[in-house]
């Protein structure tokens, strides 16, 4: 089964190519993948038949206890023949439906079959928390696959409409799985189902949040409207999603879970009431339709609740009638929605009431057509009329009920007959429709999946021996398959339906202004355009009443709520009353009360420099107190990082105001000294409380000997980061790339390269030429220039790279390490920008910051390979053994290229904000004819 899951990924992946070389004859070989499935699913017949398993379990994620579980028994082994099997004469279709050079078509090819097998891994997954995760990957795809033409606003809004729905549900689904394993004690749901399951208001809210997850992928009531708006997609897609895979998913899930939740409280109450009624409302909107497109739309929602009242029903009878309807519905509503492909490519047209005659000029189509309305309608001796009569002999014990179904299937027949009235039928007063050669391969699905229909019909009480296993699963009870099951009230009810569909055909010009005055007051598209229009008001309302563009208010929102909440908790948890040691060496009582009187004045600063000076005192004495408290690292780390933080707000504020705004009023002053007092006391509140929660020795009194042992250093501190919990550090290096270029997307209005280094005219003779002597860039104005700077920026420059390469070799053993290695690196590089402006940055980094931020990234990553490669463990250290001429024997651990990719990365970061921040604003700056803009011109005589 992976292997399935990869193959449709691959498939996938290589669609957009397969399209380029062929076009749309591309669906052929990309069909193969779900015609796999389906030959994988036959193949394993034998194994499902008697109510047996195919199992397979790969370890995923071990902390959460989350395996790749994939389990198929009898209704998941249908619903990949489904999935695998219409999939495959979708694609097979589409080679056809489209045009060559059609717009989007390598983007459909590769969703569709990466739709194909999410479908697949939904159906096969054991785990609930695994089920969610391909559910979701079906939401997402298609909302793509419906959204197929960009260009047109229906095709977004309906895009858009059902992932709202289905993905709101899912969202509700999410919690119940997560209410239910918690119940349960596990996700896996094989083990669920074997063990007994407590009741009780718990597993009842459970059912609940499942079922409107279930209800909203199936779109029944009240969740339906998505269904017909989405049939702006392109019919291969509306066969496929909306009629065999899809919308199954719901009806999947209420099969999978009822053996074991039919019987809690809301379960039967739920799907019955709401089934019926979508059984009921989705048929008679079905009467009004003219495009047959969005007939079969609304007779697939009058399906769906057909088969969320029998799956839901949880009786052994209802379960084998429902198995059985889920395959013919899916045989005959997929071979229609194709018929209606096929009549629109053909003919030009879908609207009923501009096709005539179209059977006598197309009569095979007509057959095709003819076979699958008749098994939807339930006429024998189609595979329909047999899962029609078991529905209805599943409730003969349930009068109500059974009437609503008769009057279903009534409705069922009568749009049944119109679709075929309208899409075949000669019509006086309207001309003869003139249809194009049909292709086979547009005709031949659709054919395939009718002769099913017609042939399963003979054989159901083969198939119901193939299904028995899943009906078995809700108790001892005699269920079986039958085209003729005798005389019976089923079979009675099912004639008395029939008749009374035909009756409705035959009224239809009488019934159709009853038809256009009886509807709900509200229609469902209407309601989901209130309830977002209500949602969109009340969020602007409460943007406008909260996002008032004040910085102060929103931070003073933050700080109130911090005390409020986490505040309120540590008076109640009291952790001050354990003895504190406020110092250990007078030292420390100096530096923080230093650290007190900066942080006191930056509040009351009112020119911008003064305060970003005080606060980086702040930072200063925090690295002081980490010399204290005997962490060379951490202060070497803090320093660096204080002084890089000054250079950037230094960059920052050459566009601000020096001063700050005015101060506010008196009573509002003494609200915020109040409320950043609070603050400052609750954090230190919480950091008492979390010194003194500790009940087990930490996991870091074991880094000494790791750190040695398997990182083969002996600083822990960096060997930490690069080993121990490298993973955090991949994760904190990704977001400083991501970072980096947002800065530069939101500066840059060009290249983010910045200039290039100047060089001599090729064409100047070579006893010309002068040597340079540390080189650099144009220069500064001569008012802001200061020549001293320049030189001793220069001449101590290579000397700070030096010492940035020693502490990224030596932190291994000692303080430094890649962070603050690319730290003076990047101050380095920071000078010199100061110094001289940004071609001075230029001539001392003559290459992108990007590609210096993509090799960082690329040596990290590359260094997890070796040790996977090496020892089957990512980002584990590998030690490799040297012996040098001059050194002798030494040792190489692959963890310091690790650092070098940290190294890089800073070095990148940096610079990518000192040709943002610093060169770009200043771009700016001269643009705009500012009093610091404006650069001297250089000669190459004038360079130093």
């Amino acid at each position: 089964m992976l292997v399935l899951l990869i193959l449709h990924l691959v498939a996938a992946l290589l669609a957009p190519l397969l399209v380029r070389w062929w076009g749309p004859r591309a669906c052929y070989p990309l069909a193969l993948a779900p015609a796999a499935a389906f030959g994988w699913a036959i193949a394993h017949t034998p194994a499902v038949r008697h109510g047996g398993a195919v199992v397979e379990t790969y370890p995923w994620i071990g902390q959460l206890r989350l395996d790749l579980a994939l389990r198929v028994t009898t209704l998941s082994w249908l619903m990949v023949l489904l999935v695998g099997g219409v999939g495959a004469l979708v694609l097979v279709y589409s080679a056809r439906y489209f045009q060559p050079g059609s717009v989007g078509l390598a983007r459909f090819a590769a969703v569709l079959v990466a739709f194909a097998g999410a479908m697949l891994g939904l159906v096969v997954a054991d785990d609930l928390l695994l089920l969610y995760v391909f559910w979701e990957l079906t939401t997402v795809f298609s909302y793509l696959l419906i959204g197929h033409s960009t260009e047109r606003r229906s095709s977004r809004w309906a895009a858009a409409q059902a992932l709202t729905v289905t993905t709101l549900g899912g969202l509700a689904m999410l919690v119940g799985f997560l209410l239910l394993g918690r119940h349960a004690g596990g996700y896996r749901w094989s083990a669920i189902a074997a063990a007994p399951l407590p009741g009780g208001r718990y597993l009842a809210v459970a059912v609940l949040l499942i079922l409107a997850g279930a209800l909203a992928k199936s779109a029944v009531v009240p969740f339906s409207s998505w269904l017909p708006v989405a049939m702006a997609a392109p019919t291969p897609v509306s066969a496929y999603l909306h009629a065999a895979a899809m919308v199954k998913a719901g009806v999947y899930l209420l099969g999978l879970l009822a053996p074991v939740l039919a019987l809690a409280g809301p379960w039967r109450p739920v799907t019955v009431v709401a089934g019926l009624v979508t059984l009921v409302a989705g048929g008679w909107a079905a009467l009004r339709q003219t495009d047959l497109k969005l007939l079969l739309a609304y007779g697939t929602v009058s399906q769906l609740g057909l088969l969320t009242v029998v799956i839901g029903a949880g009786t052994p009878k209802a379960a084998l009638a429902g198995a059985a309807m889920l395959l013919a519905h899916a045989l005959f509503k997929a071979a229609l929605f194709l018929v209606v492909g096929l009549l629109d490519h053909c003919a030009g047209t879908r609207d009923l009431r501009e096709l005539s005659g179209v059977g006598r000029t197309a009569p095979l189509l007509a057959v095709v057509a003819g076979l699958a309305a008749a098994s939807m309608a339930g006429l024998p001796p189609l595979f329909g009329f047999v899962a029609k009569e078991a529905v209805l002999a599943a409730f003969t014990d349930r009068p109500l009920v059974l009437a609503v179904l008769v009057a279903g299937t009534a409705l069922t027949v009568a749009y049944s007959i119109r679709f075929l009235w309208g899409a075949f039928a000669r019509r006086p007063g309207t001309p003869a429709s003139e249809l194009a050669a049909a292709p086979a391969a547009m005709l031949a699905p659709p054919a395939l999946l009718a002769a099913a229909g017609l042939a399963f019909g003979p054989a159901a009480g083969w198939l119901g021996g193939l299904l028995h296993p899943y009906a078995e699963l809700f108790g001892p009870g005699e269920a079986h398959l039958a085209l003729w099951p005798g005389p019976n009230l089923a079979l009675g009810l099912a004639a008395v339906a029939v008749a009374a569909g035909f009756a409705l055909h035959l009224v239809r010009g009488p019934l159709a202004p009853v038809l256009a005055r009886l509807r709900f007051p509200v229609r469902g598209n209407q309601g989901y355009e209130w309830v977002t229009h209500a949602f969109d008001r009340v969020a602007i309302e409460v943007t406008s009443a909260t996002q008032r563009g004040s910085l102060p208010q929103y931070l003073g929102a933050i700080l109130f709520a911090l005390v409020l909440v986490p505040g309120a908790a540590l008076l109640t948890a009291r952790p001050w009353r354990e003895r504190i040691a406020l110092w250990d060496t007078p030292a420390q009582l100096v530096v923080g009360l230093v650290i007190t009187v900066a942080a006191v004045l930056a509040a009351g600063a009112r020119r911008r420099l003064t305060a970003m000076l005080l606060v980086g005192v702040t930072g200063y004495g925090t690295a002081m107190m980490f010399v204290l408290y005997g962490a060379p690292d951490l202060a070497l780390t803090q320093f660096l990082v204080e002084t890089a933080t000054i250079v950037l707000f230094v960059l920052v504020l050459r566009r601000l105001p020096a001063r700050f705004s005015a101060r506010p009023l008196r009573r509002s002053r003494w609200l915020r000294r109040g409320i950043g007092v609070a603050a400052g006391l609750v954090m230190a509140g919480l950091a008492l409380a979390a010194a003194g929660a500790r009940r087990t020795p930490s996991i870091s009194l074991a880094f000494p000997d790791l750190a040695v042992a398997q990182g083969y250093g002996r600083n822990v501190v960096n060997v930490a980061l690069v080993d121990i919990r490298a993973w955090d550090t991949m994760g904190e290096i990704s977001v400083l790339v991501v970072a980096a270029t947002g800065v530069a997307s939101l500066i840059f209005e060009r290249s983010r390269t910045g200039p290039r280094p100047r060089r001599p005219a090729p064409s100047a003779p070579r006893r010309d030429r002068r040597p340079v002597w540390l080189r650099g860039g144009a220069t500064l104005r001569e008012r802001r220039r200061s020549i001293v700077f320049e030189v001793v920026t220069r001449l101590i420059f290579h000397t700070v790279l030096l010492f940035s390469l020693f502490l990224l070799f030596s932190g291994h053993n000692a303080p430094g390490g890649g962070f603050a290695g690319g730290l003076v690196a990047g101050l380095a590089l920071a000078v010199r920008y100061l110094a001289g402006g940004r071609n001075e940055l230029a001539e001392a980094a003559p290459v992108g910051a990007g590609t210096v931020l993509g090799a960082g990234l690329a040596v990290s990553v590359g260094t997890g390979a070796i040790g996977l490669l090496r020892s089957g463990s990512v980002l584990e250290s590998v030690k490799v053994d040297l012996w040098l001429p001059a050194v002798g024997h030494s040792y190489l651990v692959t963890s310091l290229f690790f650092d070098v990719g940290v190294y890089l990365i800073v070095v990148g970061l940096v610079l990518d904000i000192l040709r943002s921040l610093g060169a770009e604003v200043d771009r700016h700056i001269e643009a705009s004819g500012g009093p610091e803009g404006g650069l001297a011109v250089e000669r190459e005589g004038d360079r130093t």
